[in-house]
């Protein structure tokens, strides 16, 4: 169900390589024992090993999957259109999912934990998500995707948070932004989201 690990899924899916799941049980603490500090020192999730290489920080290493399995999504063979992939995903890092985590977690986490959600924290931050959302439908009745006229990693990087945004009680946020809808429409629409999104699933959805 993390978002973080949902990325780097999606791009395994994407250069259709094999890989293994290794579950990581964060209710008993697991992810703050000394083995797993060893693989990451923060105590989150993911952990990614390719043979000897260990990688953290979910985003590198959705860099590296897609640059070792050959993938255009970063487009690294143009300077210009690489470097605006760059900028986008550092967007949706910064403006996108750093306003749907507090949403997600208020809105699911908590719930689920016996809590009651915080709706100050939830309104706050869809304040945060709204101004963000009309920079993309700006930038989206321009280009067909965010990069460009081209589908990135910036792209596809914002489907988990999207999935609980979609699959929420505020998806209707997005009506405000027909070109914002339509473009996550398309990312979730895609066959290695549609994987990943399987995977994310709860046991009773």
């Amino acid at each position: 169900m993390s978002t973080n690990v949902a990325r780097v899924l999606v791009c395994l899916e994407e250069v259709g390589a094999e890989y293994e799941v290794v579950p990581v049980d964060m209710t008993t603490g697991e992810h703050k024992s000394p083995a797993h500090d060893a693989r990451n020192p923060f105590g989150q999730v993911p952990v990614f090993q390719d043979g000897d290489l260990i990688l953290y920080e979910s985003r590198a290493i959705s860099k590296y999957i897609l640059r070792k399995g050959g993938s255009d999504l970063l487009r690294e063979s143009n300077l210009a259109e690489s470097a605006m992939v760059d900028v986008w995903l550092k967007v949706e890092s910064g403006h996108f999912s750093s306003t749907m985590s507090p949403i997600i977690f208020q809105c699911l986490v908590v719930p689920f934990l016996g809590g009651e959600t915080d709706t100050k924290i939830v309104q706050e931050n869809l304040e945060k998500l709204k101004t963000a959302l009309g920079v993309y439908e700006a930038r989206l009745s321009r280009f067909k995707y965010l990069a460009g006229d081209f589908v990135s990693l910036a792209d596809i990087s914002h489907f988990p948070a999207a999935y609980y945004l979609l699959g929420g009680s505020h998806t209707s946020v997005l009506d405000a932004y027909p070109h914002v809808k339509a473009w996550l429409a398309e990312v979730m629409d895609r066959p290695s989201v549609k994987k990943v999104v399987e995977l994310m699933k709860l046991p009773s959805a």
